[in-house]
């Protein structure tokens, strides 16, 4: 295999190539493991950025969809419909929170941010009212489109288009002590009548390291915002689907989001496929005889049938007793783990929600400083792969994962120790 035809051909993501020209080829993967070229294994203990969470190549998911590809490949969705996208409807709905009633279907994360701040925009339009400003929490992030660009707060991905965003208001993650300034900065933002949306990650901002917030003073905020006639826009692009302990995260909340963002494992990891859910309200400001408050947005892989029979699979897989079980496991041995390790002095603090688990070294780096990339490359010789964030190293596996696969996991870590 030609790594040189990669150097000379691709360009990848997040990537400085002056500084990283190399990659590592993965020829295979199957339930947690990846194998390179040299068939090395390596224990995926991010399940590829929180998406193969039942495994990689699961054989449930898989035929399903080799079956649908025999019948129905793709058909464009505006004008018609089909079965798999009807099913998927009807059985996401019955564990979406409960005022969730509409579904609209992208391609990634970050295009269902987009999508739900339009519809946030276009549903105060439709109404005759021109709010144009939107809140975000501080060190969010929310993709890499122009719209999820603006809400989200890190500038290593955002510096070069900071100019051409819409206007964003942020807040800090909200805590007991927080929670009050918060509350009256959002009272007083209303006043003049000019916020659309509020747009959060619930419980947990991924990007920004796992950090994690209360649910008892973000449904304050929640509960604030929807007295003013602000629409809420939870990302769970990356907590949706079990992650937290719960099958979204916003199920912590008793206010529930007007808006749903849900991508990453709602495929299993098998094809690209998101979704923008709506409650009732959102969607009725869209009827009219008029043409032109209809929602006019379209991605032409919408809705596409095997991605939606990946997902009713994944759905199946998610509901069965058996994930349930593991994802109990899964909790339990990461809290045996933070146990063992919270006290010692190279750990500045840890953290849990679920089946995510992140610990802080106690150093200050750069969030892709020299550190990262020496603790990339000792996990990764130990037959693990994580991926870093500055002084963070966290743990997202598949719900799949054996006891004995975690162990091997935490064991990496805890040898990390010594060249911190």
């Amino acid at each position: 295999m030609n790594l040189e035809d990669d150097k000379k051909f691709l360009w990848h993501p997040l990537t400085q190539h002056q500084l990283h020209p190399e990659h590592l080829l993965i020829k295979k993967a199957k339930g947690v493991m990846l194998y390179d070229e040299y068939d090395n294994e390596y224990i995926d203990g991010i399940a590829s950025w929180y998406t193969c969470m039942y495994g990689h190549c699961n054989p449930e998911i898989t035929s399903k969809v080799a079956e649908q590809m025999t019948e129905l490949d793709h058909v464009v969705f505006t004008g018609f419909t089909h079965q798999p996208a009807i099913n998927l409807a009807r059985e996401l709905l019955k564990i979406l929170p409960e005022n969730q009633d509409k579904l609209f279907f992208s391609d990634n994360g970050s295009t269902s941010i987009d999508i739900a701040i339009k519809m946030a925009l276009q549903y105060h339009h439709n109404k005759g009212v021109k709010k144009q400003k939107i809140i975000a929490l501080d060190d969010g992030f929310h993709g890499d489109t122009f719209g999820a660009m603006s809400v989200s707060d890190l500038s290593i991905y955002n510096g070069p288009f900071s100019d051409y965003f819409l206007e964003v208001i942020r807040i800090p993650a909200p805590n007991k002590e927080n929670v009050k300034q918060s509350i009256a900065i959002i009272r007083e933002l209303a006043k003049k009548n000019d916020i659309a949306a509020f747009v959060y990650e619930p419980i947990v901002q991924g990007a920004a390291a796992m950090k994690m917030h209360e649910p008892k003073a973000l449904n304050e905020l929640l509960e604030v915002a929807k007295g003013e006639n602000i629409i809420t826009i939870a990302d769970e692009v990356m907590t949706g689907f079990g992650k937290t302990g719960k099958n979204f995260a916003s199920e912590f909340m008793s206010c529930l989001p007007d808006i749903i963002c849900l991508s990453k494992s709602l495929t299993g990891g098998i094809g690209p496929m998101a979704i923008t859910s709506c409650n009732q309200m959102i969607y009725e400001a869209f009827l009219s005889s008029k043409m032109e408050q209809g929602f006019f947005h379209g991605h032409t892989y919408s809705a596409n049938p095997t991605s939606c029979s990946a997902a009713l699979a994944s759905l199946e897989l998610l509901k069965s007793s058996e994930i349930q079980n593991n994802i109990k496991n899964i909790e339990a041995s990461h809290r045996r783990f933070n146990e063992k390790i919270k006290d010692h002095p190279k750990v500045k603090n840890t953290r849990q929600q679920g089946v995510i688990f992140a610990l802080d070294f106690n150093v200050n780096v750069d969030r892709y400083g020299d550190l990262r990339y020496r603790l990339y490359d000792f996990y990764m010789a130990q037959g693990v792969y994580l991926r870093p964030l500055g002084n963070t190293v966290y743990i997202l596996a598949p719900f799949v994962i054996s006891q004995t696969e975690l162990q091997r996991i935490y064991d990496a870590i805890q040898n990390s120790f010594e060249i911190i």
